[in-house]
Protein backbone atom coordinates (compact mmCIF):
# COMPACT_ATOMS: atom_id res chain seq x y z
CA UNK A 1 0.00 0.00 0.00
CA UNK A 2 1.43 2.94 -0.92
CA UNK A 3 2.09 6.06 1.28
CA UNK A 4 -1.10 8.35 0.28
CA UNK A 5 -3.20 5.21 0.71
CA UNK A 6 -1.91 4.63 4.37
CA UNK A 7 -2.65 8.19 5.16
CA UNK A 8 -6.33 8.06 3.67
CA UNK A 9 -6.52 4.95 6.05
CA UNK A 10 -5.23 6.63 8.92
CA UNK A 11 -7.69 9.54 8.27
CA UNK A 12 -10.72 6.69 8.21
CA UNK A 13 -9.23 5.57 11.36
CA UNK A 14 -9.94 9.12 13.03
CA UNK A 15 -13.10 9.55 11.43
CA UNK A 16 -14.31 6.29 13.20
CA UNK A 17 -12.56 7.58 16.66
CA UNK A 18 -14.56 10.89 16.45
CA UNK A 19 -18.16 8.52 15.57
CA UNK A 20 -17.44 6.07 18.37
CA UNK A 21 -16.93 8.87 21.06
CA UNK A 22 -19.54 11.35 19.81
CA UNK A 23 -21.91 8.29 19.70
CA UNK A 24 -20.83 7.16 23.34
CA UNK A 25 -20.49 10.38 24.27
CA UNK A 26 -17.59 9.25 26.62
CA UNK A 27 -14.16 8.43 25.73
CA UNK A 28 -10.80 9.86 24.54
CA UNK A 29 -10.51 11.54 21.36
CA UNK A 30 -7.16 12.90 21.83
CA UNK A 31 -4.85 10.56 22.38
CA UNK A 32 -6.17 8.34 20.03
CA UNK A 33 -6.25 10.69 17.43
CA UNK A 34 -2.51 11.12 17.48
CA UNK A 35 -2.10 7.25 16.88
CA UNK A 36 -3.95 6.86 14.05
CA UNK A 37 -0.90 7.22 11.35
CA UNK A 38 0.72 4.41 13.53
CA UNK A 39 -2.08 2.29 13.26
CA UNK A 40 -2.56 2.59 9.94
CA UNK A 41 0.95 1.45 8.60
CA UNK A 42 0.44 -1.74 11.30
CA UNK A 43 -2.65 -2.65 10.28
CA UNK A 44 -2.71 -2.28 6.89
CA UNK A 45 1.27 -2.35 5.70
CA UNK A 46 3.40 -4.07 8.11
CA UNK A 47 2.17 -5.97 10.25
CA UNK A 48 1.24 -9.82 10.00
CA UNK A 49 -2.09 -10.71 10.39
CA UNK A 50 -5.43 -12.64 9.21
CA UNK A 51 -8.55 -10.88 9.80
CA UNK A 52 -10.05 -13.99 9.01
CA UNK A 53 -8.05 -16.18 11.72
CA UNK A 54 -7.33 -13.36 14.23
CA UNK A 55 -6.21 -16.55 16.39
CA UNK A 56 -3.17 -17.45 14.37
CA UNK A 57 -0.81 -18.39 16.69
CA UNK A 58 2.36 -17.09 13.81
CA UNK A 59 0.25 -13.65 13.69
CA UNK A 60 2.23 -10.67 14.72
CA UNK A 61 0.94 -9.02 18.04
CA UNK A 62 -0.05 -5.50 19.21
CA UNK A 63 -0.75 -4.65 22.59
CA UNK A 64 -2.21 -1.11 22.89
CA UNK A 65 -0.49 -0.09 26.24
CA UNK A 66 -2.65 3.57 26.78
CA UNK A 67 -5.89 1.17 26.44
CA UNK A 68 -7.78 4.90 26.95
CA UNK A 69 -7.08 5.08 22.98
CA UNK A 70 -9.48 2.36 22.24
CA UNK A 71 -11.35 4.36 19.72
CA UNK A 72 -8.64 4.64 17.45
CA UNK A 73 -7.79 1.08 18.18
CA UNK A 74 -11.38 -0.36 17.17
CA UNK A 75 -11.53 1.99 14.19
CA UNK A 76 -8.56 0.17 12.91
CA UNK A 77 -9.67 -3.20 13.47
CA UNK A 78 -12.76 -2.62 11.94
CA UNK A 79 -11.41 -0.66 8.47
CA UNK A 80 -9.19 -4.24 8.40
CA UNK A 81 -11.98 -6.28 8.19
CA UNK A 82 -11.95 -7.53 11.75
CA UNK A 83 -15.54 -6.79 12.54
CA UNK A 84 -17.97 -4.69 11.30
CA UNK A 85 -17.61 -0.85 11.07
CA UNK A 86 -21.30 -0.31 12.32
CA UNK A 87 -20.14 -1.50 15.19
CA UNK A 88 -18.06 1.55 15.60
CA UNK A 89 -21.39 3.94 16.38
CA UNK A 90 -22.36 1.47 19.19
CA UNK A 91 -18.60 1.85 21.38
CA UNK A 92 -19.49 1.90 25.26
CA UNK A 93 -22.89 1.16 24.68
CA UNK A 94 -24.26 -1.46 27.68
CA UNK A 95 -25.34 -3.87 24.44
CA UNK A 96 -21.86 -3.96 22.69
CA UNK A 97 -18.60 -5.98 22.69
CA UNK A 98 -16.79 -2.57 22.03
CA UNK A 99 -15.96 -1.16 25.74
CA UNK A 100 -14.24 1.72 26.78
CA UNK A 101 -11.01 -0.47 26.82
CA UNK A 102 -9.53 -3.11 24.84
CA UNK A 103 -10.82 -6.75 25.80
CA UNK A 104 -9.09 -9.62 24.30
CA UNK A 105 -12.01 -11.61 25.04
CA UNK A 106 -14.51 -9.69 23.48
CA UNK A 107 -13.13 -8.22 20.42
CA UNK A 108 -11.80 -10.06 17.69
CA UNK A 109 -8.14 -9.01 17.05
CA UNK A 110 -7.37 -7.25 20.34
CA UNK A 111 -4.28 -9.73 21.50
CA UNK A 112 -4.18 -8.01 25.24
CA UNK A 113 -6.71 -6.53 27.59
CA UNK A 114 -5.32 -2.95 28.59
CA UNK A 115 -6.67 0.41 30.39
CA UNK A 116 -4.21 0.21 33.66
CA UNK A 117 -1.42 2.34 32.16
CA UNK A 118 1.85 1.14 33.06
CA UNK A 119 1.25 -2.62 31.96
CA UNK A 120 1.40 -2.90 28.50
CA UNK A 121 5.24 -3.37 28.17
CA UNK A 122 5.21 -6.29 30.61
CA UNK A 123 2.90 -8.33 28.76
CA UNK A 124 4.25 -7.28 25.11
CA UNK A 125 7.51 -8.82 26.87
CA UNK A 126 5.72 -11.93 27.81
CA UNK A 127 4.91 -12.55 23.90
CA UNK A 128 8.23 -11.88 22.32
CA UNK A 129 9.89 -13.86 25.01
CA UNK A 130 7.77 -16.97 24.63
CA UNK A 131 8.27 -16.25 20.74
CA UNK A 132 11.80 -16.56 21.28
CA UNK A 133 12.22 -19.29 23.66
CA UNK A 134 9.75 -21.45 21.21
CA UNK A 135 11.73 -20.33 17.73
CA UNK A 136 8.59 -18.76 16.47
CA UNK A 137 8.95 -15.68 14.15
CA UNK A 138 5.91 -13.18 14.67
CA UNK A 139 7.24 -9.75 16.05
CA UNK A 140 5.66 -7.57 18.93
CA UNK A 141 4.77 -4.42 18.90
CA UNK A 142 3.35 -2.02 21.69
CA UNK A 143 1.91 1.79 21.81
CA UNK A 144 2.43 3.47 25.06
CA UNK A 145 1.64 6.83 25.51
CA UNK A 146 4.76 9.41 27.03
CA UNK A 147 2.43 10.22 29.97
CA UNK A 148 2.02 6.70 30.51
CA UNK A 149 5.59 6.84 30.43
CA UNK A 150 5.61 8.02 34.25
CA UNK A 151 4.53 4.58 35.44
CA UNK A 152 6.99 2.75 37.27
CA UNK A 153 6.23 -1.15 35.91
CA UNK A 154 7.25 0.96 32.41
CA UNK A 155 10.78 1.12 33.42
CA UNK A 156 11.65 -2.47 35.23
CA UNK A 157 9.86 -3.81 31.82
CA UNK A 158 12.45 -1.70 29.54
CA UNK A 159 15.25 -3.30 32.09
CA UNK A 160 13.40 -6.83 31.44
CA UNK A 161 13.38 -6.46 27.35
CA UNK A 162 16.82 -5.53 27.07
CA UNK A 163 18.26 -7.91 29.57
CA UNK A 164 16.67 -11.04 27.57
CA UNK A 165 17.70 -9.01 24.00
CA UNK A 166 14.23 -9.23 22.82
CA UNK A 167 15.24 -7.94 18.92
CA UNK A 168 11.24 -8.86 18.15
CA UNK A 169 10.12 -6.69 20.18
CA UNK A 170 8.98 -2.90 18.60
CA UNK A 171 7.90 -0.50 21.44
CA UNK A 172 6.12 3.19 19.69
CA UNK A 173 5.95 5.93 22.12
CA UNK A 174 3.05 8.41 21.42
CA UNK A 175 4.91 11.75 22.70
CA UNK A 176 2.47 13.96 22.11
CA UNK A 177 3.30 15.98 25.24
CA UNK A 178 0.12 16.04 27.12
CA UNK A 179 -1.72 13.89 29.60
CA UNK A 180 -5.09 14.26 31.16
CA UNK A 181 -3.78 16.79 33.74
CA UNK A 182 -1.72 18.97 31.43
CA UNK A 183 1.54 19.31 29.94
CA UNK A 184 3.82 15.78 30.32
CA UNK A 185 6.99 17.99 31.58
CA UNK A 186 5.05 19.67 34.11
CA UNK A 187 3.14 17.08 35.74
CA UNK A 188 6.20 14.63 36.01
CA UNK A 189 9.10 15.18 33.87
CA UNK A 190 9.91 12.24 32.10
CA UNK A 191 11.88 13.40 29.12
CA UNK A 192 14.57 13.52 27.91
CA UNK A 193 13.27 9.72 26.29
CA UNK A 194 16.10 9.33 23.97
CA UNK A 195 18.57 8.96 26.35
CA UNK A 196 16.33 7.09 28.81
CA UNK A 197 15.93 4.28 26.43
CA UNK A 198 19.47 4.15 25.49
CA UNK A 199 20.77 3.90 28.83
CA UNK A 200 18.85 0.66 29.53
CA UNK A 201 20.25 -1.32 26.30
CA UNK A 202 17.63 0.06 23.68
CA UNK A 203 18.08 1.17 20.51
CA UNK A 204 16.21 4.13 19.36
CA UNK A 205 14.64 5.75 16.56
CA UNK A 206 12.88 8.91 16.64
CA UNK A 207 10.61 10.06 13.84
CA UNK A 208 7.52 12.47 13.42
CA UNK A 209 5.24 10.10 14.28
CA UNK A 210 2.25 11.45 12.30
CA UNK A 211 4.44 10.49 9.21
CA UNK A 212 3.28 6.92 7.63
CA UNK A 213 6.43 6.56 5.53
CA UNK A 214 8.35 7.39 8.54
CA UNK A 215 6.84 5.11 10.74
CA UNK A 216 6.79 2.46 7.80
CA UNK A 217 10.71 3.36 7.56
CA UNK A 218 11.18 2.51 11.69
CA UNK A 219 9.26 -0.41 11.19
CA UNK A 220 11.64 -1.94 8.33
CA UNK A 221 14.73 -0.56 10.58
CA UNK A 222 13.89 -2.02 13.79
CA UNK A 223 13.49 -5.50 11.95
CA UNK A 224 17.12 -5.18 10.93
CA UNK A 225 18.52 -4.58 14.86
CA UNK A 226 19.50 -7.59 16.93
CA UNK A 227 19.98 -8.19 20.43
CA UNK A 228 18.20 -4.60 21.33
CA UNK A 229 14.66 -3.99 21.71
CA UNK A 230 13.78 -0.86 20.08
CA UNK A 231 11.88 2.15 21.09
CA UNK A 232 10.49 3.99 18.10
CA UNK A 233 10.16 7.78 19.74
CA UNK A 234 6.55 9.49 17.54
CA UNK A 235 6.64 13.16 18.05
CA UNK A 236 2.94 13.61 17.37
CA UNK A 237 0.18 15.97 17.75
CA UNK A 238 -2.73 15.23 20.76
CA UNK A 239 -6.09 15.46 18.08
CA UNK A 240 -4.07 15.31 15.03
CA UNK A 241 -6.80 16.14 12.12
CA UNK A 242 -9.18 17.59 13.99
CA UNK A 243 -8.30 21.71 14.46
CA UNK A 244 -10.78 21.97 17.47
CA UNK A 245 -9.05 19.82 19.09
CA UNK A 246 -5.15 19.28 18.14
CA UNK A 247 -2.35 20.33 20.83
CA UNK A 248 -5.69 20.78 23.44
CA UNK A 249 -5.47 19.06 26.77
CA UNK A 250 -9.22 19.68 27.17
CA UNK A 251 -9.67 17.01 25.01
CA UNK A 252 -8.17 14.28 26.48
CA UNK A 253 -11.39 12.69 27.97
CA UNK A 254 -13.99 14.91 26.88
CA UNK A 255 -16.89 13.92 23.99
CA UNK A 256 -17.92 16.84 21.35
CA UNK A 257 -21.07 17.61 21.39
CA UNK A 258 -23.20 17.75 18.19
CA UNK A 259 -21.75 20.70 16.22
CA UNK A 260 -18.13 19.81 17.15
CA UNK A 261 -18.50 16.27 15.82
CA UNK A 262 -20.22 18.02 12.44
CA UNK A 263 -17.20 20.42 12.53
CA UNK A 264 -14.69 16.92 13.15
CA UNK A 265 -15.81 15.29 10.27
CA UNK A 266 -16.18 17.98 7.64
CA UNK A 267 -11.89 18.56 8.32
CA UNK A 268 -11.30 15.11 8.22
CA UNK A 269 -13.78 14.75 4.71
CA UNK A 270 -12.10 17.68 3.49
CA UNK A 271 -8.73 16.15 4.23
CA UNK A 272 -9.59 13.05 2.50
CA UNK A 273 -11.15 14.74 -0.48
CA UNK A 274 -7.76 16.28 -0.53
CA UNK A 275 -5.93 13.26 -0.88
CA UNK A 276 -7.98 11.67 -3.70
CA UNK A 277 -7.48 14.63 -5.86
CA UNK A 278 -3.70 13.74 -4.94
CA UNK A 279 -3.90 10.26 -6.14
Amino acid sequence: MNALKLKEKAIQIRIKTVEGVYNAQSGHPGGSLSIADILSVLYFEKMNIDPANPKDPDRDRLVLSKGHAAPSYYGALALRGYFSTDEIAKLRQIDSFLQGHPDMKKVPGVDMSSGSLGQGLSAANGMALYAKRKGKLFRVYVILGDGEMQEGQVWEAMMTAAHYKLDNLTAFVDVNRLQIDGPVAEIMNDLPLEEKFASFGWHIISIDGNDVEAIASAVDQAKTIKDKPVAVLCHTVKGKGVPLMENQVSWHGVAPNKEQAEGAFAALEAQLAKLKEEN
